[in-house]
């Protein structure tokens, strides 16, 4: 693909989500998605290959349905209350319908199968976009719809735990993991999503950093299974020293920065009286923390055959920049001490 086009695509695709992010209008909210759909088309299939135009097709049906209920309820809101405002989202039918849409493109259990299948079929670079950014328009328009008594995303918050953990631990590719792990972070946004907005945009903003310096360690080693993430060592040795940190950070263990976000999560439910919701929740914590040990335990604990050839890579010069991986690295690892600062600034 030309750089020219490559960069008016990405262009395209920022302004879809920028769209989306300032309307308080529902067409031009729609349109934004669209935008940001049409634009992120070309760029998952850009390497022509079979698996990849599979995945851009079952991502492009999943997000014409998506948008096409989202549509329906939106007209339907306007037909029922005269407004076409997004916060006038009021009657509860056009309003379940739009969360329905908005989780399905979200990829939020019991609607979340497309998402592995997707990231399977594509590259690690455009996994990570998939994975990231396009969660932020749908999660925006999520927070501004969502009532302040519904069971519904509750419901749908705590399968999305349950299912991941347990989808995810006879998984050997890699991409479906990390897409159940995105599965699960969803399901702990949408949980406490009703209690505490700015909880939730705070653990999506911290979802984001230690997901990026996830997704950017496996592109640079070039793994995809778990199999070959024995021969880590031997590519990037300080790389691989710090990858089990930022995958024990993604399953929530302390000193690591996305224990805070769980733990702030945890507290908040038992606040409102939800105990056992919060107990459920923190089990469900349990079965991620097990497919992350199991990629820490591949990536540093064991070693694959090598001969003098296979070791040397290390000591050669790397052309791939690694300042993207460098600055999510220690956003994923030392942003704990941070926390009462970014908690109150999400929370004010």
């Amino acid at each position: 693909m030309a750089p020219a086009l490559t960069a008016l695509l990405l262009f395209a695709l920022g302004l879809g989500t920028t769209i989306t992010f300032a309307s308080s209008h529902w067409l031009v909210a729609w349109m934004g998605l669209e935008v940001n759909t049409l634009a992120i088309l070309p760029l998952m299939a850009r390497h022509h290959h079979p698996r990849a135009v599979e995945a851009t097709t079952k991502y492009f049906l999943i997000q014409v349905t998506g948008a096409a209920l989202l549509l329906f309820a939106t007209c339907t809101s306007a037909w029922l209350t005269g407004e076409w405002e997004i916060k006038q989202t009021t009657h509860v039918y056009p309003n379940t319908m739009a969360m329905i849409a908005l989780t399905l493109k979200l990829g939020l259990a019991p609607m979340h199968i497309w998402l592995p299948e997707v990231l399977q079929g594509l590259d690690l670079s455009m996994g990570l976009v998939v994975s990231t950014w396009q969660k932020f328009a749908p999660m925006i328009l999520l927070v501004q719809i969502a009532p302040s008594d519904s069971n519904l995303l509750i419901i749908m918050g705590v399968i999305s735990t349950l299912l991941a953990g347990w989808a995810a631990l006879n998984q050997t590719q890699i991409r479906k993991i990390l897409a159940y792990s995105s599965i699960a972070h969803l399901g702990w946004m949408v949980v406490v999503l009703q209690f505490s907005v700015g909880l939730t945009l705070l653990t999506l903003v911290i979802y984001t950093i230690m997901t990026s310096s996830a997704f950017l360690i496996f592109n640079k080693n070039k793994t995809t299974t778990i199999n070959s993430l024995g021969i880590s060592w031997a590519e990037t040795p300080a790389i691989t020293a710090l990858a089990p940190l930022i995958l024990l950070s993604l399953g929530g263990l302390p000193p690591l920065t996305g224990f805070m976000t769980k733990w702030l999560i945890l507290q908040e439910l038992t606040k409102q009286g939800l105990s056992a919701l919060a107990t459920l929740t923190a089990l469900s914590a349990l079965l991620s923390l097990y497919f992350y040990l199991r990629l820490s335990y591949a990536m540093t604990l064991t070693m694959s055959p090598n001969n003098i050839t296979g070791t040397a890579p290390w000591r050669l010069t790397s052309p791939k920049r690694t300042l993207p991986t460098a600055v999510f690295t220690m956003g994923t690892l030392l942003l704990l001490p941070l926390m009462p600062a970014i908690t109150a600034f999400f929370t004010q």
